[in-house]
């Protein structure tokens, strides 16, 4: 059975910053790219918000350079996806496309979250092209333009506020008579003048050409439907952490996120860190991965030279 010293899951910011970290330290990291090589940055255009950048970059060229700095340091980035690991011992057994087995000291996990979608096939045409998952992301192409949030929760209103300070006016589509969303939270929606709250409304068509979204069909609890004009729409419905073959091995808190040591990447399993969305549920941006990629290595080469003592 091959031996690994350090095992990275996941290729977005996260995983490839460990793996630059990591390969640095001579701790000869092998990354496995999972089912989305470069992660969800690749399903993005144009990224404005990454330092190092001054023009904007497009999101699999950003994803690509970081891919090649791993290399460049001797990372082995393999394409394939962790079906199963077993953590109840060191070395853990990790397979690899439900077949092949390897042995790790130690392990980085960087698996992502995935945004929910709506599951709209014009929701599918349009992604990048006027849907998205994050107002801080895209919100900044829609300025002065009308735009929509899908959602009732505090995300939904924390994009909708985000997005009124930019766009002319913002439609918050939810589905129940009701905001989900903290009281703190619905008071500002509500005062905000250029937001407008749909509520018991379903959205029931993305409507576009090919320059991208031009507007939205609405449903609402008695079958009505109404047309409204954006040139953007916003998904807010939730993210869902890809741990699922970690689940009753590595502690998750309710929704899903792995639970880490304040401060750290550690995770309740010893030689087992964790780096970017799949244990931050609150700001998921690529810098914020990308720092956090670089603690799990540090972390995990302080453990590795603990333990080879």
């Amino acid at each position: 059975m091959e031996k690994i010293k350090c095992l990275i899951i996941g290729s977005g910011p996260a995983g490839f910053t460990a793996a630059i970290y990591a390969s640095r330290a001579n701790l000869a990291p092998v990354l496995y790219e999972g089912i989305t090589p470069g992660g969800q940055l690749t399903t993005t255009t144009e990224i404005e918000n990454f330092p190092g950048y001054p023009e904007g970059v497009d999101g699999p060229k950003m994803m690509d350079d970081l891919r090649r700095q791993a290399q460049r340091f001797g990372t082995d980035v393999r394409s394939g996806m962790i079906t199963s690991v077993d953590l109840s011992h060191r070395p853990f057994v990790v397979t690899v496309n439900g077949e092949q087995q390897i042995e790790a000291e130690s392990l980085i996990v960087s698996t992502g979250a995935t945004a929910k979608y709506l599951g709209l096939p014009s929701e599918e045409k349009f992604k990048g092209m006027g849907v998205s998952a994050c107002a801080t992301c895209d919100g900044f192409f829609y300025r002065k333009k009308d735009v929509a949030v899908v959602g009732g929760g505090d995300t939904a209103c924390e994009e909708a506020t985000y997005l009124a300070t930019l766009c002319r006016q913002v439609y918050l589509i939810v589905r129940k008579p009701y905001l989900r969303a903290s009281k703190a939270m619905q008071e500002r929606v509500m005062n905000t003048p250029n937001i407008k709250v749909l509520f018991e409304h379903n959205t029931a068509e993305i409507l576009g050409d090919e320059s991208g979204v031009t507007g939205a069909l609405l449903r609402n609890g008695q079958g009505e439907q109404t047309k409204i004009d954006i040139a953007g729409i916003f998904m807010a419905i939730g993210h869902h952490p890809n741990t699922e073959i970690f689940a009753g091995q590595l502690e998750l808190d309710g929704e899903g996120y792995i639970k880490t040591v304040p401060g750290t990447s550690k995770t309740s399993v010893e030689g087992v860190f964790a780096a970017g969305d799949v244990k931050d549920p609150s700001y998921r941006q690529a810098i914020v991965a990308a720092g956090s990629g670089c603690i799990a290595a540090m972390d995990c080469e302080r453990f590795l030279s603990s333990t080879s003592h």
